[in-house]
């Protein structure tokens, strides 16, 4: 099979789809892997990096797209590249297509089959290509919390661990999947008092046992959050449901019960945000202010450390793309129910219920199509 790995156009996205090592791993199971000229730079891997395992290297995104019957990526096409994914084309990557209309009505006209990250998930309920991004994103999350707490960036000017003599920051984090732990762990790491929400109670449990004292748990509902929001000084939002759009757990009513300078973090942006007033921010760009409330949603934070990320990605991605190269996209989702779910959009028809009853579009049992 001949794999393409494009070189991401999004905002200040310097991940790359593959590492050099990855590369090699495909040359030897005997497939031709094109690379854009410059795409591993921003990640730390060079040119001759790639050429050295077997690459060969393309000096455009269109011809990286015109060769390639797998594209694998970091982050979902944006409107330069839909004209150039073509039918029957897999394209392997983040889409979140539920909280982005645009992007679902252009890959369903493209014909491609498109397999997200996101959804790709175990008979436990695991997201084992999210984890990794997850993990970054609530470490990273927490750090830049902290940084916006600072009176010169907006915040409320508090150091986010205290000083002897000084009380430390109060966080809260909504959700205590990947990301809400990682943060959790960031935070209170950094000598914060940490609050953790859910409505799981067995992650709460586990959380419990497993963080340190200065992380408490509570039960998430909207009356528990409110009584909350008035003495926290970073909340940071990490409410997923796979392949859907996210709740809204912080509504724009409830801006009034923070104090100014207290700092949102919406970790959940790429699924369309868990505060009501959160737009999609860029590393460029990262804040704006509501109501004197500071909000950080910048929809790709682990793209701020791309060589980790990169590195962690390929990690997760490698063998899971290998059995799509060796095998094809239906013998490799048959024999890997966990693989299937994360067909989203298979040739037009739209495979993921959720994406589906989000746009009211018609959706099609991805057994249909295996």
């Amino acid at each position: 099979m001949k794999i393409g790995i494009p070189k991401e156009i999004k905002n200040n996205e310097n991940r790359v789809g593959m590492t050099p090592a990855g590369v090699a791993e495909f040359v030897r199971h005997g497939h031709e892997v094109y690379v854009q000229h410059t795409a591993g730079q921003g990640s730390g891997f060079l040119d001759g990096d790639y050429e050295r395992v077997g690459a060969h290297i393309l000096p455009t995104i269109e011809d990286v797209y015109a060769v390639a019957d797998m594209i694998v990526k970091v982050k979902e096409p944006i409107d330069p590249e839909y004209p150039l994914v073509r039918p029957g084309q897999l394209v392997f990557t983040y889409f979140h297509f539920a909280c982005d209309r645009d992007l679902t009505d252009a890959m369903i006209r493209s014909e491609a089959v498109c397999l997200a990250y996101e959804t790709v998930q175990t008979e436990g309920g695991a997201l084992p290509l999210l984890i990794p991004m997850s993990e970054v994103a609530g470490r990273m999350a927490a750090i830049n919390g902290a940084y916006y707490l600072q009176k010169t960036q907006g915040g409320k000017g508090k150091l986010i661990g205290g000083v002897p003599g000084v009380l430390p920051a109060r966080v809260l984090v909504l959700g205590a999947g990947t990301v809400g732990e990682a943060a959790a762990l960031r935070a209170s790491g950094m000598g914060a008092e940490v609050t953790v929400a859910d409505i799981s109670l067995p992650r709460l449990k586990h959380l419990a046992e497993v963080l340190p004292a200065n992380v408490h748990t509570i039960y998430s509902n909207e009356e528990n959050i409110r009584a909350l929001l008035p003495t926290a000084d970073i909340v940071i939002g990490s409410v997923l449901v796979p392949g859907d759009k996210a709740p809204y757990l912080v509504t724009r009513d409830m801006l009034r019960l923070m104090e100014p300078g207290t700092v949102l973090v919406d970790v959940a942006i790429d699924q369309g945000g868990c505060f009501e007033t959160s737009r999609p921010t860029t590393h460029s760009d990262p804040v704006y202010e509501i109501d004197g409330i500071l909000h950080y949603a910048v929809a790709n934070i682990p793209g701020a450390v791309p060589h980790t990320s990169t590195m962690a990605l390929t990690n997760a991605t490698l063998r899971y793309a290998l059995a799509l190269a060796d095998k094809g996209w239906q013998r490799a989702c048959r024999e890997d129910k966990a693989l299937a779910r994360g067909l989203n959009i298979v040739e037009g028809k739209v495979t993921f219920e959720a994406v589906a009853d989000v746009f009211g579009l018609p959706y099609t049992p991805v057994d249909e199509l295996l």
